[in-house]
């Protein structure tokens, strides 16, 4: 069931009058309420992989309290690492085995041996690598004393599974979400109606903007050959705001959601792409998974304290991560590599943490230093997406030495209708617009409520919903689904 579908338009208002209208000020009948819908939703995907979820649940929920229950380190340490390994566990066979199986062949038979592995047949389970570091960052905090074990298991379950936030994320923490959980929730008019603005705008972003600059990048990226080197920057760019489109599209769409039913969940963007270096990047870049990397794995490891050598293993331990947990493929491995190369000369040189604020703030304009920095950040940025949405690193390797040809000077051809890709260009164009005059809110159209005219904001909403009608096509899976 996919947010952008008629499924879950039917789905989400009947969850709704439930909640408010039928378990209202009743906290248990609540949360139970929404954790069925959840359990429901993700059924929807594939019933079987339903039983994954709830046995990854019962294992952390168990592992907690018996962390809890004992001062003994060594009886701690024993729960804490069979609820760890056997996530890990799950999360590798599903998602790494017939990778690691397929490279094992690859470099024996460039050893002059022949092996034909033995691969799973089976689906990624939708969602498997957000949840299982839901219930990862749980354990670690319960071993490392920072939580105490949650008790009612409606609720924690509640914590690893709510909808908005289930196969997609944010990844949220215990320390966040469980205490909203346990709070009583009253309906908030203005709460729910900011919750449906940041709806709408995601679904903006998806359906128009993500969708359809996917239709050039996949044309793009599916004939690189037969393309000019201009042609495949246009296709790397296309991509770009796709990739961002979908995916913070959907976070909009997930804390929207969750606003409707009284919840905030963590940001996940905050307009990455107004970035003036890397480092910037990733504080606004895929943010629940950025800082959990940070606390789980960079911090443990060292973080940016010990010397010169530390600092730059700790980087590439972390980006290379980063990489892998995106997907079994060495095009991701790559991917955070290049990442890791581009951060490193901020961290060595302490510059990494020089721009914490946003861009040009109380400004409408950035002044000339600072909108050459985005531009340099964005290059960098558009050339390391070539890697993730390449099929492999031959194909990524043959898309950019065309675009490091002669044709580069050419003017990009498309075979297609010139109007509709002038149209989404200057669709582009227009959320960009958007997204920079909104840059210093939670998210673009944030304060758009504050208008005194309603006439203003009734005009604005009525030609968003007029764009989506006039462009969106088919239903399309959002990208990070794979993930």
């Amino acid at each position: 069931m996919l947010f952008n579908s008629f499924s879950f338009a039917v789905f989400l208002p009947i969850v709704f009058i439930l909640y408010w209208f039928v378990a209202n000020k009743n906290l248990k009948y609540q949360n139970f309420l929404l954790l069925c819908a959840s359990y429901y939703f993700y059924a929807c995907w594939d019933w079987r992989f339903l039983f994954l979820l709830i046995f990854s649940t019962v294992l952390d929920y168990f592992t907690g309290i018996k962390m809890c229950e004992t001062e003994n380190p060594r009886k701690r340490k024993f729960w804490f690492w069979l609820s760890v390994s056997i996530n890990v566990g799950f999360l590798g066979i599903f998602k790494y085995y017939n990778f690691f199986a397929a490279s094992f062949a690859d470099a024996a038979s460039n050893l002059g041996m022949h092996v034909s592995p033995w691969t799973l047949k089976v689906i990624l389970p939708v969602g498997i690598s957000f949840y299982t570091f839901h219930g990862l960052s749980y354990v670690i905090d319960i071993y490392k004393k920072r939580i105490k074990a949650e008790r009612n298991f409606i609720d924690y379950s509640f914590f690893v599974s709510f909808f908005p936030l289930l196969v997609a994320g944010p990844i949220e923490r215990a320390t966040h979400l469980l205490p909203q959980i346990k709070k009583e929730r009253t309906f908030d008019y203005l709460k729910a109606v900011d919750g449906l603005r940041q709806i709408l705008w995601g679904f903006f972003k998806k359906a128009v903007i993500a969708d359809q600059c996917s239709e050039y990048a996949n044309m793009i990226f599916a004939n690189s050959s037969t393309y000019s080197g201009s042609t495949l920057i246009l296709g790397a760019i296309f991509f770009t705001f796709q990739i961002y489109c979908d995916f913070s599209g959907y976070s909009d769409m997930a804390l929207g959601i969750a606003r409707l039913f009284g919840i905030e969940l963590l940001r996940n963007f905050a307009f990455p792409y107004f970035s003036r270096d890397i480092a910037e990047f990733w504080r606004r870049w895929h943010i629940s998974l950025s800082s959990w990397f940070r606390d789980y794995l960079y911090i443990p490891l060292g973080g940016s304290k010990g010397g010169t050598w530390m600092k730059v293993r700790n980087v590439l331990i972390i980006f290379l991560v980063s990489g892998f947990w995106h997907g079994a493929n060495w095009t991701f491995i790559v991917w955070g590599l290049l990442n890791a190369l581009f951060i490193l000369p901020s961290v060595i040189f302490n510059t990494n943490r020089n721009n914490l604020e946003i861009v040009a703030k109380g400004k409408s304009l950035p002044s000339i230093k600072e909108f050459l920095q985005m531009v340099l950040t964005f290059a960098l940025v558009v050339f390391a997406w070539i890697f993730f949405r390449a099929n492999n690193l031959k194909h990524a390797l043959s898309y950019i030495d065309r675009i490091f040809s002669r044709s580069t000077f050419s003017i990009p051809r498309l075979d297609v209708s010139k109007f509709e890709l002038t149209s989404t260009i200057l669709l582009i164009i227009v959320f960009l617009i958007i997204e920079w005059n909104g840059r210093e809110n939670q998210y673009a159209i944030a304060t758009l409520g504050r208008f005194k005219r309603k006439s203003y904001r009734m005009a604005f909403y009525f030609s968003l919903i007029l764009t989506i009608y006039l462009f969106m096509g088919r239903e399309q899976q959002f990208i990070y689904f794979q993930f």
